[in-house]
């Protein structure tokens, strides 16, 4: 499948009607709006469902436990600056997902999906260094088979800036992007989005600087022509 620009988000996944339900499974807050922020403030202004699930609770692997409700606050008005339909956090340990059963996430985000019923469905890449990112990637690739949600007509997975490309260095874990969103009329929401994030902020050149950020938008645009993209890898897509 070549990579190509996105510039109408019907394309591939709408089966008539004006309206997409999707959903975004995020490993912990911040990465909602790091990977896939621009693109999910473009399902939102088109008058998409737009629903973000935030994973794990992203503060006591690095934080005192009062972070978890500052975050959240965070979240919310993130999610508000995309406008985005819903934003739940399931509160599962940060950075430790890897000592639950992988079973209980997938049923987890399972059980959010059937009561979603999206049709398309964003999640992390599953080659990331942050174990949390593979295993919502892997939990949500499982939760979402073909024969359990029929439904889902798109299925793709987006890069975090921090986390991909600091993945383990080889051809069969590179993030090699087959879809790309413009971003240029969206991409100013999804800064404000990630400034809510205080905590999560760095200083440039750090990946999760708000210059960084711009800059990386601007370096996908340009593989396709367009001033500012998000790249995603399609897993799985139904025309």
């Amino acid at each position: 499948m070549g990579a190509r620009p996105w510039t109408g988000l019907e394309r591939g996944c709408q089966a008539g009607g004006n309206d997409v339900r999707i959903a975004v499974f995020a490993a912990h807050p911040d990465d909602e709006v790091l990977g896939a922020g621009g693109t999910l403030a473009r399902h939102a202004e088109r008058g998409d469902e737009v629903h973000a699930v935030v994973v794990a609770e992203g503060a006591t692997g690095r934080y005192e436990d009062d972070m978890k409700e500052a975050l959240q606050k965070a979240g919310l008005r993130a999610a508000e600056e995309l406008g985005l339909s819903s934003i739940r956090f399931e509160g599962l340990p940060d950075q430790r997902l890897d000592e639950l059963s992988l079973i209980d996430v997938t049923q987890r985000i399972e059980a959010i999906v059937e009561e979603l019923d999206p049709e398309v469905v964003y999640t992390h890449f599953p080659g990331d260094v942050n174990a949390d990112h593979g295993i919502v990637a892997r939990a949500a690739w499982t939760a979402c088979r073909p024969y359990r949600f029929p439904g889902i007509r798109r299925f793709a997975a987006f890069e975090t800036p921090s986390s991909t490309e600091w993945g383990w260095p080889l051809p069969t874990s590179a993030f090699q992007p087959t879809l790309f969103v413009d971003v240029t009329a969206t991409i100013d929401a999804k800064v404000t989005a990630l400034e809510w994030y205080e905590s999560e902020l760095r200083n440039y050149p750090h990946p999760r600087s708000t210059r960084a950020l711009r800059e990386r938008a601007a370096h996908w645009g340009s593989v396709v022509g367009r001033p500012c993209a998000e790249p995603f890898v399609i897993l799985r897509e139904i025309a």
